[in-house]
């Protein structure tokens, strides 16, 4: 028993098909992953690494393009022959001490990731339609339901609504480059490889960062497990092959707009002498001023296509991560909204006090973080990978597993280089406020650094323990336990909640068969009124006496049958009345009708029986 994985879409797409068709039947999910890889974070970094250096980046490009082929091929194959995404295999593999700030730094890479959709699409918004960035920001938070709607809708409506909008993107870029018109000939000199130092060594992370993105090493192994498949080993040896292609055609065609970007904004800026060009507005205006109205139209276009499809995958990589670290299950639209709230904060904060020619420096950092955090992704996804006892006959070759190490190596050699410069820079430039360097800064360096190291080893030591890893500890409710008929638990104080609605009658037949007569019935009441709530337990209204006189004429009738009864009266607020006169009187078992009312109706009168129930450690037995 095991929860999977994006539960509500697990399996839900059919594989068993023929020829072609069963090609198509996997296809999709590296499509969801690559708009990742196409992001406004993607645009801010390329269009900054083209104006300043032309095309003596786009061999980074190539090379996190190909880094991310590789991963994203081993996040799917996890997915597919585990069927376990990355989060639940590290909840497995580490401590819970260890998968707490595993899962921190998880989250802070998906704010980062839903910044950048959010300061597009608002950059998009405005380029379009002329509206302030702090009011684009502000409607970015109107497509919070928009994943709900397609979720509903099934995973390949959910496919086909982003593929469209890749399309979008494409299409765009295609328009752009013809107006555009760069020099191909330069452009193949790009992909020699050159000198990193100074800014070009920053954008350089920035790209790969925003590439290489870690959510979607959590997203991409959930996803493949959207397929229905054959769980043979020639099955699952297919499915990884179908995969494998899934991935090859979306990452290229991912690669193919970031190189427009970059090319485009050489082509455009660096070739006319505007090299500093880092500020995705200033881009869409010096383009209008160098080719006409056509090319940043359709440029704002793809702008806000990127930003939107970026979104819904991030809010689903945020959802696996939550659940697969923490075994916590949300309601899907507050975990859509705590990861927006999170992105939009610091968004609004920049544009109010550092103004809007800000955002351009903050989605550049926004993807230098992602790339700080891909280390403590890509580590346990090469571990998993290769460990024999998980993967069976599907574990890694060793020229494969070489090549991972290498990547992950070069990753985390340019994150530390980053961050000493980073951290040296702010030393220098501090002047009073050194002091927060090196009490706060460089000791949060240092642990994140020191939890690497430990990601790194703790495989490594734990290898030669016999016992297979436990799956059981992703389950959100644990695992049946033994049953034993002999074990019978006797109610001594039942509680019984009466609001006199008509179905008191019963709730109290019902709380009679659970203790007999060898139990004593509580009667609990709450009196709600507007005097109750300011008096309390001085209250002496009409309503307060009509209902102790109601209450003991339940008891007389009780009574009179031989059962044992008592009768409690609380004032003010039901559910935390209920839930004191519980406690006090060592109630073992609490029976309650049911409201009656849902939606609007609960904003409205409240729902008691919610509150009650995770307020109390008892049991609750409910009538409608």
């Amino acid at each position: 028993m095991k929860s999977e994985s994006l539960s509500e879409v697990h399996s839900t797409v059919r594989t068993d098909k023929k020829g072609w068709r069963k090609v198509l039947a996997f296809l999709g999910p590296a499509y969801l992953v690559s708009v990742g890889y196409m992001d406004p974070g993607n645009w801010a970094t390329d269009i900054a690494g083209g104006s300043e250096f032309g095309y003596k980046l786009i061999w980074v490009l190539l090379m996190s393009n190909i880094m991310a082929l590789l991963l994203q091929s081993l996040s799917a194959r996890l997915g597919i022959v585990k069927g376990l995404d990355l989060a639940q295999a590290s909840k497995n593999a580490y401590p819970k001490w260890a998968n707490i700030p595993l899962y921190i730094l998880a989250e802070i890479a998906i704010a980062a990731c839903d910044l950048a959709e959010i300061v597009g699409m608002a950059i998009g918004l405005s380029l379009l339609f002329d509206l302030p960035l702090i009011w684009g920001v502000s409607i970015t938070a109107l497509d919070t339901f928009l994943l709900l709607f397609l979720l509903k809708k099934g995973m390949r409506v959910m496919e086909v609504f982003i593929i469209s909008l890749i399309f979008i993107i494409g299409v765009s870029f295609i328009i752009q480059m013809i107006v555009v018109a760069p020099v191909y000939g330069d452009v193949v000199k790009g992909f020699v490889p050159s000198d990193l130092g100074g800014n070009a060594l920053y954008l350089a992370i920035g790209i790969i960062g925003a590439t290489v993105m870690p959510h979607n090493l959590y997203l991409h192994s959930s996803l493949v497990q959207t397929r229905k498949i054959d769980r043979s080993f020639q099955g699952l040896k297919k499915a990884i092959k179908y995969n494998f292609i899934d991935t090859v055609i979306a990452l290229n065609m991912a690669f193919f707009v970031n190189a427009a970007i970059l090319i485009l904004a050489a082509a455009a800026f660096y070739t006319n002498g505007f090299y500093n060009v880092a500020e995705i507005q200033d881009a869409s205006i010096l383009l209008e001023n160098l080719f006409g109205s056509i090319a940043p139209t359709f440029f704002a276009i793809a702008l806000i296509a990127a930003g939107q499809s970026s979104t819904i995958t991030g809010t689903l990589a945020g959802q696996i991560v939550m659940e697969g670290h923490l075994n916590l299950r949300i309601q899907p639209w507050l975990r859509r909204l705590i990861t927006r709230l999170l992105a939009i904060a610091p968004a609004l904060f920049t544009i109010i006090y550092f103004g809007e020619e800000a955002l351009g420096s903050l989605l550049i950092l926004s993807q230098v973080v992602l790339s700080l955090q891909l280390g403590f992704a890509v580590i346990p996804l090469i571990h998993f990978n290769s460990d024999k006892k998980m993967m069976g006959e599907f574990a890694i070759k060793p020229w494969v597993k070489g090549l991972a190490w290498l990547i992950a190596a070069i990753i985390v050699y340019l994150n530390i280089t980053l961050v000493i410069d980073e951290i040296s820079s702010w030393a220098i430039n501090s002047g009073d406020n050194k002091v927060y360097i090196y009490t706060i800064v460089i000791p949060i360096a240092l642990a994140c650094l020191a939890l690497l190291v430990y990601v790194f080893i703790h495989p490594f030591l734990n290898k030669n323990k016999e016992e297979e890893p436990n799956e059981t500890n992703h389950l959100p409710h644990g695992q049946a336990e033994d049953f034993s008929e002999e074990l019978i638990i006797e109610y001594k104080h039942i509680g019984i909640t009466i609001d006199f609605s008509g179905n008191d009658q019963t709730i109290i037949q019902n709380a009679l068969k659970q203790g007999g007569k060898s139990a004593t019935y509580i009667f609990i009441h709450v009196v709600e009124s507007a005097a109750a709530r300011y008096l309390g337990k001085n209250t002496l209204d009409n309503e307060t006496q009509l209902d102790i006189d109601n209450l003991k004429q339940y008891q007389k009738m009780l009574e009179e049958l031989g059962y044992k009864t008592e009768q409690k009266i609380g004032f003010g607020s039901a559910p935390t009345e209920i839930v004191k006169i519980v406690k006090e009187n060592d109630i073992d078992m609490l029976v309650m009708g049911a409201h009656g009312h849902k939606g609007l109706k609960d904003l409205v009168f409240g729902t008691t029986l919610d509150v009650v129930r995770h307020k109390v450690s008892i049991p609750i037995l409910i009538i409608s």
